[in-house]
């Protein structure tokens, strides 16, 4: 049993990155010809016909906007799937999701900067508990290695 949680993008985020992006760009919708994307919106991979789109996202801007952080020069913003229109969220399951390959587990502090990273082979409730052992952890961002692209967000139970 999971004790921590992965938590999508909000649906009131993603009707704001559905208007304009967090680069101030439109939605460009497109019918995905070959699966396989990592929605973020459900936090699933995208299935062959669905509408979805590539945006720009800056998650920790988003997160400091609403808690007071500064985090300077460690407000990134990187391209994210996201269904093209509205989606039910993620369904309930075991384990956390995108865990098929190798992941970073990098931790933030209360004022948004980031306190480290861990390679690991799949996030579980081991890496995150090792994350949330330090006190002065805020957050955690889970990150594809390849690419560095933001998955999903994991905060203190």
């Amino acid at each position: 049993m999971t004790t921590y949680r992965a938590r999508p993008v909000t649906p009131a985020t993603l009707k704001e990155l559905r208007t304009a992006d967090d680069s101030g760009r439109p939605l460009s919708p497109f019918t995905d010809a070959e699966g396989g994307a990592p929605l973020r919106c459900c936090l699933r991979r995208s299935v062959p016909g669905e509408r979805i789109a590539l945006v720009s996202y800056a998650p920790l801007r988003r997160w400091a906007a609403g808690t007071g952080a500064e985090p300077g020069a460690y407000d990134e913003q990187g391209p994210v799937f996201i269904h093209a229109d509205e989606c039910g969220g993620p369904e309930e399951r075991e384990g956390y999701p995108f865990a098929n390959d190798h992941r970073t587990v990098r931790r933030y502090s209360a004022d948004g900067h980031i306190l480290g990273g861990e390679l690991v082979e799949a996030p579980d409730d081991d890496a995150f508990r090792t994350a949330f052992d330090d006190p002065s952890v805020a957050l955690v961002h889970v990150r594809a290695v390849e690419y560095g692209c933001f998955l999903y967000e994991v905060r203190r139970p």
